[in-house]
């Protein structure tokens, strides 16, 4: 075994040994540094600590312990970092409009100005400065549109102009709000799973990481928020009756039924005894059910579900915050042939006949599908385009 020679106080120099070699002569400015080595080396030893390692996984390095992240954690990022970068250029400055709309072929000062914000964005790469509204920026204004939530039409309303007259520092905190709530969230999991994103009014089906199709949703209103969790989708009821929630009978049901005596009758109720001093109330199945021709279950505590709705009209409004906290849905037929299938005994034909049947019929998922209700006002889509929309419930 080699040994090494430590020196005593006093000595100049140690000098290490081998067999047929001369030995070398160690300056003493060297031996405080031979020291910390050698108490490294055993102190390793002893615990058997192993060599640092550099791990070749990107999600690995982002997170401690190599947990994967959710993909748009790097993507936020990086439009946060040009944010940042925007901001430290100069940033923009507010769109001074004075009309109702700008749409093409109007002239106006304020047309140059709204070509130099949509410039400063990355969202207008021309250099035309002119006061004119051209072909090539309706163009651009539409795809404005469709990243704000807006109808893609190439007008620019006074809803659009305050929302890109924004400060560009409330949406760098924006950004910084959304990137640390996807750094919290799981990575996908594998097979189908259901994204309810709140703020942007859509439920999103994946098989994966792959969007399958998405759909316009109703979600609750500022005073009855829709809860925030992720479960399961275990089962579907085909033609579901309603028991009111005790809520709902107190403060809206009651007060109509003493402002007309049928109006339980004329609109499906039955009463089913009486609890904690409130009667029981359930609708039956029918066209006016308020929870339409089916509803998706994902057991919980809160009470929340998907279902279909009565109420069409509501999916052509841009903001839909309306419900009592569940999430209605505008194609629900189109996600239930979706869930069921790889079921040969459900077919689109019977899926529609069990939707209008009357009969309730509850019919169990063949497995449990993965459902998230997300709150992102600010994400980048399959496009790679940076998205915002409004903070209705004022999380940001």
């Amino acid at each position: 075994m080699k040994t090494t020679n430590v020196p005593l106080p006093g000595r100049r120099s140690f000098s290490e040994g081998s067999p047929g070699r001369r030995s070398r002569i160690v300056p003493r400015r060297h031996v405080g540094w031979l020291f910390l080595i050698l108490f490294l080396l055993i102190a390793g030893l002893a615990i058997g600590a192993p060599l640092p390692t550099v791990s070749s996984s990107p999600a690995e390095q982002d997170e401690p312990g190599g947990a994967p992240v959710h993909p748009q954690v790097p993507k936020l990022q990086t439009a946060l970092d040009r944010y940042r970068a925007i901001a430290g250029s100069g940033g923009w400055t507010a769109i001074k409009g004075t009309r109702k709309f700008y749409q093409e072929g109007v002239s106006d000062p304020a047309v140059t100005q709204l070509k130099e914000r949509l410039r400063a964005s990355g969202d207008f790469p021309s250099d035309d400065t002119s006061s004119a509204f051209t072909e090539e920026l309706t163009a651009a204004v539409k795809r404005v549109q469709k990243h704000f939530g807006f109808p893609e039409n190439g007008v620019v309303d006074a809803a659009l102009l305050k929302e890109l007259n924004v400060p560009l520092r409330k949406r760098i905190a924006q950004l910084e709000a959304n990137l640390a709530r996807v750094q919290k969230l799981p990575e996908p999991a594998p097979g189908t799973r259901l994204v309810a994103n709140i703020p942007e009014y859509k439920l999103h089906v994946y098989e994966g990481d792959r969007h399958v199709f998405d759909m316009a949703v109703v979600v609750g209103s500022e005073s009855n928020k829709t809860v925030l969790f992720n479960d399961e989708m275990t089962y579907l009821v085909f033609s579901p009756s309603w028991n009111v929630p005790p809520s709902i009978v107190k403060n809206e049901i009651l007060p109509r039924m003493r402002g007309s005596h049928d109006y339980l009758w004329r609109n499906n109720y039955v009463m089913e005894g009486e609890e904690g001093g409130l009667p029981k109330i359930r609708q039956l199945p029918g066209a006016g059910n308020s929870l339409g021709r089916v509803k998706f279950v994902f057991p919980n505590e809160n009470n929340i579900y998907f279902h279909d709705t009565p109420a069409k009209s509501l999916f052509s409004l841009r903001k839909r915050a309306f419900s009592h906290g569940c999430i209605r849905l505008a194609e629900p037929q189109k996600l239930a042939e979706y869930l069921l299938r790889n079921n040969p005994e459900w077919t689109p034909a019977k899926i529609k006949s069990a939707m209008n049947s009357g009969r309730e019929q509850r019919v169990d998922l063949p497995g449990k599908v993965p459902v998230s209700l997300t709150y992102l006002t600010a994400w980048v889509d399959d496009d790679g385009a940076l998205n915002f929309r409004e903070d209705i419930y004022k999380l940001d």
